[in-house]
């Protein structure tokens, strides 16, 4: 009962172990047979990564940008190329659909439509200048056409569109990382001096009270005059520290210089009560910096599942054949760096152990005190033949970049020249269009100046002036010349009566006596 749980088989009568690819993990409520994430899914390389922190970035500054356009500003607005040229495309759709909406629905002999004079402002954005075409103008000015206007504006969305994607290309790609490979000599090599660390999780139920630490370091080629084995302080620290999902083995090197053979460090996890010897797979991280130098960093991590290699049953690492880890380091000199030399991690190689994938013959082997032993071995080679030198080689400039917007520029106005040119030698009715369109805006502003004159006419003059059957010479009543007169009259009339007061009391008294009763 007490091995019930899914995955979990009982061995000696009382222990419980997890099926093949599978081991003991505690959860809240005890303990439950778990695998690696990527097992059996056919992906199992998904977290491998290598690279470099800092050393393996590509400076792509444009210098000639940088003081008045953020680079990071622009790169973020500026994610995919496809993106770029497909808004390109959809504006200049856009507008293309718009121009043809308003060339058919804004045909009004009146010109009072709205698409009508939008017909007539697309006209005005003709940038093309010409002395021969349909209107037959031979000065050199503006066309001013409705075809005109709508390939300019098409050919500024599609100059604008590739000269944004030739943006992105020169942010994403102006330099190229170039590798080159040199003979390696002894003063090159002496001069690589790196802080080396390896981390390697053993990926189990087991703990660092399991572990027999490695106490010697093999170097060279085993059989050979070269072979010798070394105590293992002169080259490497050993340290173990227990993670959630087992014992991490680290080995470090400080201020390492690059040895021309290879080196073997081997460690060995051995079976203790209600704890077996096994494994289900292998974490690794493998780091290396130049000594002094914390900036940059060259690494390689991953998992190694039972299923990475071979077949793709699950199994469980258990006795006593040794499962290699094969790790090369090669150099590598960073010239852009200034001359920053690196020793560049790869794991190459896994050669697995003595392995088990069903549960029969797991459960013998975990009854058998000889398989009750779980051996590791890092194979460390030093590809030292060889240097990699990196640097960084300018592909685009600033002439460059002014060359192609300037050829962008033409085969963008050549696209819509051509297209105009073509519509309007074979539709003859777009070479009258425009002229069809100017004289009904001529005929609307003459309808509208005259429709100012009749209302000042009316307003000055009265309505009846313009009416050509009365001829009575009157002046209509409420007008402005109407009420002008009696305005004039009322002024004049006070001095026209003293007057004919004065003139009748001089003919009553010829003396020049005034009878100023009457006369008041």
């Amino acid at each position: 009962a007490a091995c019930a749980a899914a995955r979990m088989f009982a061995y000696n009568a009382t222990l419980c172990a997890c099926d093949p690819g599978y081991y003991l993990s505690p959860n809240g409520t005890g303990t439950a047979c778990v695998s690696l994430p990527a097992s059996g899914d056919g992906n199992t390389f998904a977290d491998w990564q290598v690279g470099a922190v800092g050393a393996g970035s590509r400076n792509q500054t444009l210098y000639f940008l940088a003081p008045v356009l953020s680079l990071d500003a622009v790169r973020r607005l500026t994610q995919s190329q496809a993106v770029l040229l497909f808004t390109a495309l959809v504006t200049l759709l856009s507008w293309l659909a718009f121009c043809a909406a308003a060339r058919l629905a804004g045909r009004d002999p009146t010109g009072n439509k709205r698409l009508f004079r939008a017909r007539f402002w697309i006209s005005r954005l003709d940038c093309i200048f010409d002395t021969q075409h349909w209107a037959d103008q031979q000065v050199l000015k503006k066309r001013k056409t409705e075809l005109g206007g709508m390939c300019s504006v098409a050919a500024l969305i599609l100059f604008i569109g590739l000269v944004t994607v030739l943006l992105y290309q020169a942010i994403n790609r102006r330099n190229i990382e170039v590798h080159r490979v040199k003979p390696a000599n002894a003063p090159d090599l002496l001069a690589f001096v790196n802080d080396i660390e390896f981390h390697i999780t053993t990926i189990s139920s087991m703990s660092c009270s399991q572990v027999t630490a490695p106490s010697t370091i093999a170097m060279g080629t085993p059989g050979f005059m070269d072979f010798r084995v070394l105590p293992l302080s002169t080259l490497l620290t050993y340290s173990c520290q227990n993670t959630s999902q087992g014992p991490s083995i680290t080995l470090k090197c400080s201020g390492c210089r690059m040895p021309p053979r290879d080196h073997y460090v081997s460690w060995q996890f051995v079976d203790l009560p209600r704890r077996p010897a096994l494994a289900v797979g292998f974490q690794f991280n493998l780091t290396t910096k130049q000594t002094g130098d914390n900036e940059h960093v060259s690494f390689v991590s991953g998992t190694i599942n039972s299923d990475n290699y071979g077949d793709e049953k699950l199994k469980t690492f258990r006795g006593t054949d040794s499962n290699v880890l094969k790790i090369q380091l090669f150099p590598q000199i960073y010239n852009k760096l200034n001359n920053l030399k690196l020793l560049q991690p790869l794991l190459q190689d896994f050669t697995p152990g003595s392995t088990f994938s069903d549960v029969s013959s797991l459960n013998a082997s975990l009854q058998n005190p000889t398989d009750g032993v779980l051996n590791t071995t890092l194979y460390i080679s030093y590809l030292s033949d060889y240097i990699v030198e990196i640097s960084n080689e300018s592909v685009i400039g600033p002439v460059s970049i002014i060359a192609s917007i300037g050829g962008l520029y033409a085969f963008s106005i050549a696209i819509f020249l051509c297209l105009m040119a073509q519509c309007e030698a074979r539709i003859k009715k777009l070479r009258n269009e425009d002229t069809r369109m100017l004289k009904i805006l001529s005929k609307r502003r003459a309808q509208q100046n005259w429709d100012k004159v009749r209302k000042f006419v009316m307003y000055t003059w009265g309505p009846s002036n313009l009416d050509p059957t009365d001829r009575s010479g009157k002046w209509p009543e409420a007008s402005m010349m109407d009420s002008l007169h009696e305005s004039f009259h009322k002024k004049r009339k006070p001095t026209r009566r003293a007057t004919s007061i004065a003139t009748r009391t001089m003919r009553d008294h010829p003396d020049g006596s005034i009878d100023i009763e009457r006369a008041g």
